[in-house]
């Protein structure tokens, strides 16, 4: 589909890359990876045709759609939410236009029997089949179905856009360009603005309704589960694995090693030559031999061994004073604006050194609860901090309380202290202020680069309880490590509000979701939770609560269960017997969109040949194979979740 050959970039005298050669074909799902400043954004844009390399050419066929979403976007507040949704399918509207305006030419005309009236009513036949076959009249069913999945509700549809934070607001552009079915979608970061629940989504959407993706993004879960291809650019070149991201990192491991071992064998090899020839340079006898061996060294290539950032950094928070044993203590908690209650009834006690985490839809109050205990809005209920907490809060609007006026350097050196300001350049070059980065005023930084630097003052700053919301989403995988093993380390309490499950497995001991006005304990980690849900998507947890209810109330009624967690023999045998066909079920609906699929890209392959495109039964059949498309899906959709109810029984 995109061929990219020989390509070459050049800011002043040091190329980004050079030499790239690559090709993106039907149905591939790239992961773009690399350090920052390696060029991931810069190829992202070059492929969109945003921008032009030094040298080099990127081939496309000229009815191949490409999508783009860029980290930042600028973005209009003039309409609703639908409205604004509704402008991917504006192609749909223009053609709804001129088939109005065909009807009605066909309707005022009395020239029946002219060959210009025919003409006209096969224009308009043609054109309507069209119109159909591209969803004209149900593309409102799939606005909703993507605004749903990214987070949206109902009730959000005919709100105004300037009512959204730009979060919610990069959510419709998102949707919209889902919406529009490019052939390649260009993904950059798009799961900074997205909690658990639509990045889950986000995952399903762009494994099975997506045609080539190619992506870059720092959440190590999310890129494993959409990418099945990794493109690395290291050093000016790129290497491509076919494989998931957690599998190229092992090979670009070996292919490491390889390298070291090639490169200590020549350099072995150079030395003995080098010797051979110092040791006999001045020897008649061996004269041919020591003009052979100049050669030999003049005629090798050096190995290259591949840029690795090596630098140990283990950041150390510094040592937190005791607190109570009891830091937060939330005794029946409300919150409400108005008639819209946030959350009602909470009661949670959190330990000393205790790291949770706060996990749910946006909107659903994790950042209120948050607010409540910073004290910074008013509440119902009793809400105790315990004895000598002192917290460090890391929030958005942390970064905007910076002194502009410093520069990154000097913002850290006023709060280090002890052996760590021996290494502020260090931690500095850690979170992506190396080199003359560190020297820039904090009031040049972008928004992203305020809120990193608001995070490592906030890493050496004396507390005993850390607050952070969303603390990754401008870190890459590198910094997130570093934060992560700091944290881990801390000997004090921590909150963290994230959608970032590699950040928070292995770090959280507890899980407090947050749905439907209510906050629920769940003890383990992130992955834990998710799988006593027995989910693949929180999206899912209001039908599981639900389907949880019903099923505790139907044990409570049929005798014949004595138990609702344990199951008789014969029932077991005869829920498995259930299980197994529902599988079967499953798996046939699988085949058969593969199946589905497959026949309809072969019609679309044949309308865009000239013949094909005046075929009118072409477009019959794939109308026809679209609707069954959708009657299969819905069916499958119907089985998993009979599936997940079955599953659940099984506890």
């Amino acid at each position: 589909m995109i061929s990219v050959e020989n390509l070459k970039v050049e800011f002043g005298v040091t190329p980004l890359f050079d030499g790239v050669s690559y090709v993106i074909n039907k149905k591939d799902r790239i992961a773009l990876v690399g350090k920052n400043g390696a060029g991931k954004s810069t190829m992202l844009k070059i492929l969109a045709g945003l921008q032009h390399p030094t040298s080099g050419v990127v081939a496309m066929p000229k009815d191949i759609t490409v999508g783009y979403l860029p980290q930042v976007m600028i973005l209009s507040d003039q309409c609703t939410v639908m409205e604004e949704t509704e402008k991917a399918f504006e192609h749909i509207a223009e053609m709804q236009a001129r088939l109005e305006r065909m009807n009605q030419e066909l309707a005022d005309r009395t020239d029946y029997d002219s060959d210009d009236y025919q003409q006209l009513i096969e224009k308009f036949t043609h054109e309507n089949e069209r119109f159909l076959m591209m969803g004209g009249t149900n593309y409102h069913a799939e606005i909703e179905r993507t605004l749903q999945g990214l987070g949206f509700n109902r009730s959000d549809f005919d709100r105004p856009t300037s009512e959204f934070s730009g979060g919610w607001r990069m959510r419709i552009e998102l949707a919209k360009l889902l919406l529009r079915k490019p052939d390649v979608l260009l993904l950059d970061e798009p799961t900074n603005h997205l909690d658990i629940e639509s990045i889950q989504w986000l995952e399903t959407f762009l494994s099975t309704r997506c045609n080539a993706v190619v992506l870059v993004s720092h959440d190590r879960a999310f890129i494993n589960n959409v990418t099945t291809r990794t493109i690395e650019i290291s050093c000016g070149r790129i290497y491509d694995y076919k494989v998931p991201y957690d599998e190229f990192v092992k090979l670009r491991k070996e292919r490491r090693e390889q390298q070291l071992r090639a490169y200590e064998n020549q350099q072995k090899q150079i030395q003995d030559t080098e010797d051979f020839i110092e040791r006999f340079r001045y020897k008649a006898t061996k004269a041919v031999q020591v003009q052979s061996r100049i050669k030999q060294l003049e005629k090798i290539v050096p190995v290259e061994i591949d840029e690795e950032d090596n630098a140990s950094l283990h950041l150390k928070f510094p040592p937190a004073s005791r607190s109570g044993n009891y830091p937060v203590i939330c005794d029946d908690v409300r919150k409400a604006y108005g008639e819209h209650v946030v959350f009602e009834h909470v009661t949670l006690t959190i330990n000393r050194g205790e790291k949770v985490a706060f996990v749910g839809k946006n909107g659903e109050g994790k950042s209120t609860l948050v607010k409540c205990i910073m004290g910074e809005i008013p509440f119902d209920g009793k809400l105790t901090i315990g004895h000598n907490v002192q917290i460090g809060y890391f929030a958005q609007n942390q970064a905007q309380l910076l002194d502009e006026n410093l520069t990154v350097f000097d913002t850290i050196d006023r709060v280090a202290v002890g052996d760590v300001r021996l290494k502020i350049r260090d931690i500095l070059g850690a979170f992506m202020f190396g080199g003359e980065a560190s020297d820039k005023k904090v009031k040049v930084l972008s928004g992203g680069e305020r809120s990193r630097l608001a995070m490592i003052k906030l890493l050496l700053e004396p507390v005993n309880f850390l607050i952070l919301d969303e603390p990754t989403n401008h870190l890459d995988m590198r910094s997130k490590d570093v934060l992560k093993d700091a944290i881990r380390d801390f000997d004090g309490t921590v909150i963290v509000v994230s959608h970032d499950r590699e950040f928070l497995d292995g770090l959280v001991t507890k899980v407090y979701e947050f749905g439907g006005g209510e906050v629920k304990e769940h003890l383990g980690g992130i992955y834990d939770f998710l799988q006593k849900k027995k989910i693949e998507s929180l999206n899912e947890l209001q039908t599981s609560n639900r389907t949880l209810a019903s099923a505790t109330d139907r044990a409570k009624t049929e005798t014949a269960q004595p138990s609702e967690s344990k199951l008789s023999y014969e029932a077991q045998k005869e829920l498995a017997k259930k299980i197994r066909k529902v599988e079967k079920c499953v798996s046939d609906c699988e085949a058969r969109i593969e199946q589905i699929e497959a026949e309809i890209a072969a019609l679309e392959e044949k309308m865009t040949t000239p013949e094909g495109a005046s075929d009118m039964a072409l477009y019959e059949q794939h109308a026809g194979k679209k609707k069954e498309l959708d009657a299969v899906v819905n069916e499958w959709e119907a089985a998993s979740m009979e599936l997940d109810e079955l599953k659940n029984q099984t506890n």
